[in-house]
């Protein structure tokens, strides 16, 4: 039986439906040309948009800059007993405020040092409003003689990862130890050598970050520095054989000391006891 339409109609019908094929088939070429493009930019801006907030700053750190800036420079570096008590008399509790007055001229030490600027930024938290703690953990703060490992600020003085330790038991802050996620602002644990613990060599301090002296990289940071005391130091990094940072991000659980041991035995038995930078690591949650 013949058909009733023209012949010309059905050419045109065969040629319409191939250019349609066509072009479906152009456009899945071209999308899949691009498909790896698209993918690649995808990830650049995946790992770019990681790196960014791997390298920024932590909330509190440009704050506890603030309070390195208002410390005293100088005196002396001195880790007696006189320096203890110099340091219990700048920082009282008196009706409901910290009180944080170090004297230049007092003998200082590295821990003492930045527990204070420590203390200054919780207690700039608190008059801002941006922080509220109850009397009890107010007063765990203080510092009462209280021997490494015990308390707050036992924790803070220990040898080891004091700080590092205090962090990851009150989850007040992420600790690692890579460089290049540090930001000035953070808190920094030296090791001078590789022993940690009853043999070790180290150095509590605020980092502020790199700098370059004839070529080689030198770390920045403040502290009480031996001998003068107060003051930004700047080393090699060669000469420092591992470091620990703390950063600070969640001042408010500090009224967890409620429920911590009253003493960490890892941090207490480091006066006598030789550990591990590993074993630091681990007891960091790093």
């Amino acid at each position: 039986m013949g058909s009733w339409l023209p012949q010309s109609f059905g050419k045109a019908k065969f040629a319409a439906v191939a250019l349609v094929h066509f072009e479906f088939y152009l456009f899945c070429l071209i999308l899949k040309r691009f498909a790896k493009i698209i993918t690649a930019l995808a990830f650049l801006f995946g790992v770019h948009t990681t790196l960014l907030a791997q390298i920024a700053p932590g909330p509190y750190n440009d704050l506890i800059l603030e309070q390195v800036r208002q410390m005293p420079k100088g005196g002396r570096y001195a880790a007696t007993r006189v320096a203890t008590i110099r340091l219990q008399q700048a920082a009282h509790f008196e009706s409901g405020k910290f009180f944080v007055i170090p004297d230049a001229a007092s003998p200082s030490y590295c821990s003492g040092a930045t527990y204070l600027v420590f203390m200054k930024t919780i207690e700039v938290l608190r008059a801002k409003g941006a922080l509220h703690l109850d009397h009890a953990t107010l007063e765990s703060l203080m510092i009462r003689g209280q021997r490494d490992g015990e308390g707050i600020w036992g924790r803070w003085n220990a040898n080891g990862p004091g700080t590092a330790r205090l962090f990851h038991e009150m989850n007040l802050g992420e600790n690692f130890d890579d460089y290049a996620e540090a930001q000035p602002g953070d808190f920094m644990k030296i090791f001078w050598s590789p022993e940690v613990g009853k043999a070790e060599h180290g150095h509590s301090v605020i980092y502020l970050g790199m700098e370059k002296k004839g070529g080689l990289d030198y770390v920045r940071f403040w502290s009480s520095n031996i001998p003068s005391g107060y003051g930004e130091k700047s080393v090699p990094r060669t000469k420092i054989i591992r470091a620990i940072f703390s950063r600070l991000d969640a001042p408010g659980n500090l009224s967890r000391v409620a429920t911590v041991p009253a003493v960490d035995k890892y941090l207490a038995s480091l006066l006598s006891v030789r550990s591990s930078y590993e074993e630091a690591k681990t007891k960091c949650g790093m």
